[in-house]
């Protein structure tokens, strides 16, 4: 016997018509994004097309040649490094790209899935953002795919993510700091809802106590990956009366303001304070001087999220959940032994 959920899920065109008591043009209008239709219609039938779990009978849909991006903090460092990797691929693949940027709470503004209805596209890419519920099955109704980089809060396992081995990252770089000697060793985390931050946290952490060495709570100051969180927390750090003789910013952001901060402080970097951040940056390397970080492959990752979702248009019964890329050390001069 069929279970309900099988049963909701095989809902058809002229049935989510009939329960709407509309016409079934009606429908495919408000499935394809189409104006003509009212508000409070539109609003009657996407709630049965969530309610039926509806998905087009056909994957074999008419795309247009573009690929839809949202993005969280569009203007930052990380954001236009992504999304000059994400172009670059979608360009070799003969797509073009539409660009959002993501509200303050990492998610899209209102009416933006209407828009990539409208639009049509091979698939939809989110960079640091969430979507909700509703949002998710209105695009898996019509059978566009999505693809998350780096996503906001824990990763969905209904939606493809693509990320790195931040756990890993954490371990590397603290134990970097470690094995030069450093004992008191601070670290700037970011947003408690985002897995990377809570990853490298974990890694940091990891590393303290495989080396014998304890977990002072002080020493562990937040932040949401903010040049001024990196400022303000690197200053909180360093005026304490035992300070920490090396950092983890768990951002090559965070580390420039943990720059001025010592700068402020009349430290010298790496003599007095060992720096390590995170991402790899093209600013890393034009610090002052050059950054120690974490290198986060943001090239490869862009190129997975494009292939992925060009995959799933071809594939859309492709089970698929995550990709964790390597993370990788690289060290340059703002880290050595403490003096």
């Amino acid at each position: 016997m069929p279970t309900e959920d099988a049963s909701r899920s095989r809902a058809t065109l002229s049935e989510v018509a009939s329960q709407a008591d509309v016409s079934v043009s009606t429908v495919s209008k408000v499935l394809n994004g189409r104006a003509g239709v009212s508000d409070e219609t539109r609003a009657r039938i996407e709630a049965l097309l969530q309610d039926k779990r509806y998905q087009q009978r056909n994957p074999k849909r008419q795309v247009a040649p573009l690929l839809d991006v949202l993005c969280y903090e569009v203007d930052s460092p990380f954001g236009s490094e992504v999304l000059a990797s994400i172009e670059q691929s979608a360009r070799q693949r003969r797509l073009g790209m539409v660009l959002t940027g993501a509200t303050e709470r990492s998610t899209p503004y209102p009416h933006w899935v209407d828009d990539v209805l409208r639009r049509q596209p091979v698939g939809v890419v989110l960079i640091a953002c969430r979507l909700s519920a509703e949002d998710k099955q209105r695009l898996r109704s019509r059978n566009i795919p999505l693809v998350v980089i780096d996503p906001a809060g824990t990763p969905a396992p209904d939606v493809p993510s693509i990320g790195s081995a931040d756990w890993n990252g954490g371990y590397q770089a603290t134990r970097h700091l470690i094995d030069l000697g450093h004992t008191r060793i601070g670290i700037i985390t970011g947003p408690t809802d985002m897995l990377a931050s809570t990853a490298r946290l974990s890694g940091y952490r990891a590393a303290l106590e495989s080396a014998g060495l304890g977990n002072d709570p002080a020493l562990i100051r937040p932040g949401r990956f903010h040049h001024a969180d990196g400022l303000e927390q690197g200053r909180t750090l360093l005026a304490l009366p035992d300070r920490p003789t090396a950092i983890f910013a768990s951002s090559d952001l965070y580390a420039l303001g943990v720059y001025e901060a010592a700068r402020s402080f009349g430290l010298t970097i790496p003599g007095d304070l060992s720096v390590v951040g995170y991402d790899d940056l093209r600013i890393a390397q034009w610090a002052g001087p050059p950054l120690t970080t974490v290198h986060v492959p943001l090239v490869a990752m862009a190129e997975q999220a494009v292939h992925l979702v060009m995959r799933l248009n071809d594939e859309p019964e492709l089970a698929f959940s995550r990709i964790d890329l390597d993370t990788t050390l690289v060290v340059r001069g703002s880290s050595a032994k403490p003096v």
